[in-house]
């Protein structure tokens, strides 16, 4: 349980005491300062602590931000500041600080000295609040946004009357429900699930369920809607469709219901994003077993659907991450993206946000999970999985080469120095391996000094994707195959020769997930070997998740996973030169299938052992997405 020290006699009749309780925590009033610094003492060094003015008014939901968001070492409002147990020794410093500022001077006795007077524990929270952010060994101390809730400290009765009118002007459960839904999301969630989800997620609070379990639902449900494609009839796949949409509400639902009961954690935002990626690809494999219930081999569309949109994906979140730059060449500032120059592709995304259809029409046309779940869902149940499949492809490659075009634009725009933090992480995305690594060392001891070309490294990162593509997708199989892999493992091993901070370096880890990806889906569908490509399809989902795994971790701020697990899965590199040796040696018969499912199996149960491990037992900080950007 957590504390709150009320530091002062409470206001006879006023709610705050009961408000705290509602929130889980235990109630301790301290009469002087004395009491507030015996109570912070007597706290348990693993719990919450709160310090709140006994004169607050205000809505319980200005509290309950302020006191119980796990993602904040610190956070106040007026009249309340709450630390985790990781700023606690800050706390402390910060109470002593505010004591000896706030300390009056008492008057001298006769014929003695001047002495100074025990301070009153009247506005210490704010004070305690102010001095944490003074200190620059203390953690940044948040300060949610309230809006049209209310949270006041009075200093009379008129100014209090007042405060307790604008609390029951106010709908508080209202705001808190808008509150739960994100403020930017796709056209389908905004308009089509979410003014009912919310609701949902409300029913789940009142009933104690937590994200964590409304996400295991939504993923159960997504494999059943997978199993009923999976039959090929015409009521199963209608019965998948609808399925699916269940899916995507329980799946808003999960993050309406921790934004609604401030219910985050790391644990719980990995899972979120894990789950929608397996719920998706889970599915497409459901179609593709239909389809060949009813004799038509789609494996090849769904492992296309599966490369293209984690291609997409990888693009997204190599763009994101590299978006850090150092101002005009100045001290660095990491964490924040660079401020926008004289960029028209900026300049004319802004003039279309002013019109107010065509910023709901760029969001659709990105295809986001609503939208594009929605339209799996549909054509599933009114068509085929090779037309389901056919459009999906069509709709996410327009979608791709939309956004990747425009970021490309505002790249070549960009003023500014890269950040370490934002090359650190592109050098992470890149995955390389030991191959890449030895040619990358090489080559940098051999040009230490140079000054290489500004687009040196996404030019070669795509020569040697495009080279082994083409080999994959058109050269004879046979030794050709391995030596084009052991080509392209040089050429990405120059590319990430030096840090990656050019304009467009960014491109350089999409070059490789499209590079690996094709490759083997190129190599399955030329192979005459029975099962090659659900093979492959399960190759390519091992080895993305260790991909999204990486990307997550990074973005949580927990770093990628340690370079012994990428060493030993080889790096994208080895993987790729393991793939074209297993076509050249096993061509004929079912060595290829067999060698492509054992590769698989081995990566799975490396890559999933050691993020399971990592997750579960990660102390990183509790996060969430709330960045409104549709996956």
């Amino acid at each position: 349980m957590s504390t709150a020290i009320l530091t002062g006699p409470p206001v006879a009749g006023a709610p705050l005491e009961g408000g705290l309780r509602s929130l889980g925590f235990d109630v301790r009033v301290a009469e002087d300062a004395a009491g507030v610094e015996a109570a912070l003492a007597a706290v348990p060094a693993g719990e919450r602590v709160a310090l709140v003015d006994p004169r607050f008014v205000g809505h319980t939901h200005s509290l309950r931000l302020a006191l119980t968001d796990p993602r904040f070492p610190a956070a106040a409002i007026p009249g309340a500041l709450a630390v985790q147990p990781t700023a606690r020794a800050a706390l402390v410093r910060a109470v002593s600080a505010a004591y000896a500022a706030s300390a009056p001077s008492a008057p001298p006795a006769a014929g003695g000295a001047a002495r100074t007077a025990a301070p009153e524990p009247a506005g210490l929270p704010d004070r305690a609040a102010a001095a944490l952010e003074a200190d620059d060994r203390a953690p940044a101390v948040h300060r949610p946004e309230l809006g049209v809730l209310v949270a006041a400290v009075p200093a009379d009765g008129a100014e209090r009357a007042g405060a307790e009118r604008a609390v029951a002007a106010v709908d508080e459960e209202r705001v808190r429900l808008r509150s739960a839904v994100k403020s930017r999301d796709g056209f389908f969630t905004t308009f089509l699930v979410s003014p009912y989800s919310r609701y949902l997620a409300r029913w789940c609070a009142r009933r104690g369920l937590t994200p964590n379990q409304v996400t295991t639902a939504s993923l159960l449900t997504a494999l059943v809607a997978a199993a009923c494609a999976a039959t090929g009839t015409r009521g199963g796949f209608v019965a998948a469709g609808v399925l699916l949409i269940a899916s995507f509400v329980l799946d808003c639902t999960d993050g309406q219901l921790a934004r609604y009961a401030l219910k985050y954690s790391t644990l719980g935002a990995w899972l979120d994003a894990t789950f929608d990626r397996a719920k998706e690809y889970a599915y497409y494999a459901g179609l593709a077993l239909g389809a060949a219930r009813g004799g038509d081999d789609v494996w090849a569309l769904a492992l296309g659907a599966m490369v293209l949109q984690t291609c997409r994906h990888v693009v997204d979140f190599s763009f994101g991450e590299a978006d850090h730059y150092r101002r005009d060449g100045g001290q660095e500032r990491e964490g924040e993206p660079a401020a926008g120059s004289a960029n028209p592709a900026a300049a004319l995304s802004g003039k279309l946000d002013r019109v107010g259809w065509t910023v709901w029409a760029r969001r659709m046309v990105v295809l986001p999970i609503g939208e594009r779940w929605a339209l799996i869902a549909v054509l599933t149940a009114l068509t085929t999985p090779r037309t389901t499949f056919t459009v999906l492809l069509v709709g996410c490659a327009f979608a791709a080469c939309y956004t990747t075009a425009g970021r490309v634009l505002r790249s070549l725009a960009r003023k500014g120095v890269r950040t370490d933090r934002a090359a650190r992480a592109l050098s992470e995305l890149a995955d390389s391996g030991p191959l890449a690594e030895g040619v990358a060392r090489a080559a940098a001891s051999r040009t230490r000094g140079a000054r290489p070309s500004a687009f040196a490294a996404p030019a070669l990162a795509l020569l040697g994707s495009a080279g082994l593509a083409a080999a994959a997708l058109w050269a004879p199989v046979g030794p050709w195959l391995p030596a084009a892999a052991l080509g392209y493992a040089v050429l990405s091993g120059l590319a990430v020769a030096r840090p990656l901070t050019g304009a467009l370096d960014w491109l350089v880890p999409p070059f490789f997930r499209a590079a690996e990806y094709t490759t083997v889906l190129a190599l399955a569908a030329r192979s005459d070997a029975d099962g090659a490509l659900p093979a492959a399809f399960g190759l390519v989902a091992a080895v993305a998740y260790h991909h999204y795994d990486t990307v997550y971790r990074i973005r949580g701020g927990t770093g990628a996973p340690p370079h012994r697990l990428v060493r030993a899965i080889g790096g994208h590199e080895g993987r790729a030169v393991a793939v074209t040796a297993a076509a050249a040696l096993w061509a004929a018969g079912q060595g290829f299938t067999i060698a492509l499912t054992a590769l698989a199996g081995a990566l799975a149960l490396t890559v999933l052992t050691e993020s399971v491990r990592f997750w579960v037992s990660s102390h990183a900080p509790a996060v969430h997405d709330e960045t409104g950007e549709p996956a």
